[in-house]
């Protein structure tokens, strides 16, 4: 099976995955798949899981979202935020959680909707990832 380079790029850290044979995002309109030899482009990510196939073993990843360029020998993520599922502390991200449903059943909640369902999409992202 042939390999890719795959780089991961947030504003505070540059992960350098290696050599991986496949990877799967969360696109803005669902999720797709990267095999070696992929047609380029540039897509928009959404909050979600990433899925990493490296000498056939899985990895899964939490984002926020961002943007992927995919290249003729490598595919860069450039991702607001991003962690690995042994990263993710749980009880953190239930606490995330909690707040958020809080906020979201509050009438008077000082926060917009927008952000209020953004940080629970990401609060249960964030616990599905580290159940991995």
């Amino acid at each position: 099976m042939s390999n890719f380079n795959l780089e991961i790029v947030t504003p505070i850290r540059e992960l350098d995955e290696g050599q991986v044979s496949y990877v799967r995002c969360p696109g803005l309109d669902g999720s797709f798949g990267v095999m070696a030899n992929h047609r380029e482009g540039i897509i928009a990510l959404a909050v979600g899981e990433i899925k990493v196939t490296r000498d056939g073993k899985d990895e899964f990843l939490a984002t926020s979202g961002g943007f992927s360029e995919i290249m003729k020998d490598k595919v860069k993520l450039l991702v607001e935020s991003v962690e690995t599922a042994s990263e993710i502390d749980a009880d953190r991200a239930e606490k995330s959680l909690e707040r958020a449903t809080q906020r979201k059943s509050e009438q008077d909640s000082e926060m917009d909707d927008a952000r209020i369902e953004a940080s629970l999409m990401r609060a249960i992202n964030r616990l599905r990832v580290s159940k991995r």
